[in-house]
């Protein structure tokens, strides 16, 4: 099945219902189907490879992902955030294709015969023609998307995603037509990350409105969430930490009475952000989402009831949930050692996920799924009696002090909890003793004042002493990407 068909089942049964709010303009999901298709006349006639997209949010991407389907041609958005050399290199790799671009990207872009370059409002200003529409193919295994991956550890990989991929994801998490005529999500996730594919694809298969953020500010989505009335959001961690600060700073959650649902997301969730959320929108169903790129998404949830019973309950064993990404949705998770030997709960190793939305394929590196279908994330984690996943962090951020395996994520929980500490990294250094050793880079709160010798007491009091920073530096602020992912081997690359 073709990811189009999702836009034609909205249209024919909710065709007057509001799809799409950017600004000051409104699209029914009729006028989303007529964009795509117009579009579509236009990608098919180019003769392109691939449809590219380098821009903002804004109604041009939906309409250039369903008019890619609608042509069969694989959609490809861009980050628009690289730099310009970066992104002819990415738009080299999917030559010949058509590129949509945003307001100011197209002196991005080098000039090149096999690149043809169209406006956004060009896209959305299409007229009709005459002819039948275009038919979308019924190969599932057509590609649908390729992604990029952020590159923070290298040369960005080209992550696939076939149209059956993306369709197990959204048939099997969302029931269609299931959002109400008032619902409305906020999209302020950027168009080429996997959370900005599936917010499109699972809120058109819902019928639910779209309200679209260019780029996120969290003045601007508090002021957005009121004047639009919306119910639903997805949020990386980050934004959900600068959502909760604003909150702090003077509103109330009285101000934001339509949300009732958050999913976040895309890295990982302090323990001490989620529990002020909680405090200050209690009226809100929060939801953990673990996903990957090359799992079409979600393949992983922490409920809004797993989240309320873990935060009310005082038994260490369900408070702790709160830090996990809870149970498997749709999909197999396996814990194995470095031997590919399948663990049991609370033992830690890599993570493998099976399932039929997930494609674990490269361009040009073929599929990563072994022999019985697995799929190795690179993350580590363990799950425990009941199935809940705990994430340890990403293979290559494990520690290894004089044989011993330390999880950062443990010791940065630690540091998160002293009153003065606003963020926290720990990474690996090298020490002549023991191989590697624990460095921290700590972000204190404005005005507070905390020693290195107060936090490695911290640490030494609620861990083994071989988790104790060697040493901690303070910084002003902490890097991370474009999406919230924290930039770990800066850091490393710091204390080396």
């Amino acid at each position: 099945m073709n990811i189009a068909t999702i836009l034609d089942m909205a249209a024919e049964a909710f065709g007057e219902r509001t799809a799409l709010v950017a600004g000051t303009s409104r699209y029914c999901y009729a006028d989303l189907r007529a964009h795509a298709l117009r579009a579509a006349r236009m990608f098919k006639a180019s003769g392109a490879g691939y449809v590219a997209l380098l821009d903002v949010n804004s109604p041009a991407g939906p309409a250039a992902l369903f008019g890619a389907a609608y042509a069969g041609i694989p959609y490809v958005p861009i980050n628009y955030r690289l730099t310009r050399t970066e992104i002819n290199e990415l738009l080299g790799r999917v030559a010949p294709a058509i590129v949509v671009v945003g307001p100011g990207q197209r002196p991005q872009i080098d000039e090149r015969a096999d690149l043809t370059i169209v406006d956004r409002d060009d896209v959305l200003a299409l007229a009709d023609t005459d002819g039948e529409p275009p038919v979308p193919p019924e190969d599932g295994r057509a590609i649908a998307v390729q992604l990029f991956t952020s590159g923070t550890t290298g040369k960005p990989k080209a992550a696939i995603l076939r149209h059956e991929n993306l369709m197990s994801y959204i048939v099997g998490t969302v029931e269609f037509a299931s959002a109400d005529t008032d619902d409305a999500i906020i999209v302020a996730v950027p168009p080429y990350h996997i959370a900005g594919i599936s917010a499109v694809l699972s809120s058109t298969y819902a019928c639910r409105r779209m309200v679209q953020l260019e780029r996120f500010d969290p003045e601007l989505w508090i002021e957005t969430v009121r004047r639009e009335r919306v119910t639903h959001a997805f949020l990386v961690p980050t934004m959900l930490q600068r959502i909760v600060e604003q909150l702090e700073a003077g509103a109330s959650s009285i101000d934001l009475p339509t949300l009732r649902a958050i999913a976040y997301g895309g890295g990982k969730m302090p323990l001490v952000t989620i529990e002020k959320a909680m405090r200050l929108l209690p009226h809100v169903d929060f939801t953990n989402a673990y996903g990957l790129t090359e799992t079409s998404s979600t393949i992983a949830v922490l409920t809004p009831e797993d989240h309320r019973t873990a935060f009310a309950s005082h038994d260490p064993a369900i408070r702790r949930r709160l830090g996990s990404v809870g149970k498997p949705a749709a999909v197999e998770i396996q814990i194995r050692d470095e031997a590919g030997k399948v663990l049991g709960p609370e033992q830690a190793g890599l993570v493998f996920v099976r399932g039929p939305q997930v494609s674990g394929e490269y361009l040009a590196l073929g599929s990563q799924l072994d022999a019985d279908g697995w799929f190795p994330t690179k993350d580590r984690g363990y799950m425990d009696a009941d199935g809940y996943l705990y994430l340890d962090g990403r293979a290559d951020d494990v520690i290894v002090r004089g044989g011993e395996n330390i999880s950062p994520g443990e010791i940065e929980d630690v540091l998160l909890s002293h009153p003065a500490v606003a963020d926290a990294v720990c990474v690996a250094m090298p020490d002549v003793e023991w191989g590697e050793a624990v460095a921290a880079a700590v972000v204190l709160k404005p005005g507070a004042q905390v020693s290195v010798a107060e936090l490695q007491e911290l640490v030494r009091s609620k861990l083994r002493s071989s988790r104790v920073p060697q040493r901690i530096v303070f910084k002003d602020a902490l890097p991370y990407n474009e999406t919230g992912k924290l930039l770990r081997r800066v850091i490393r690359q710091e204390f080396a």
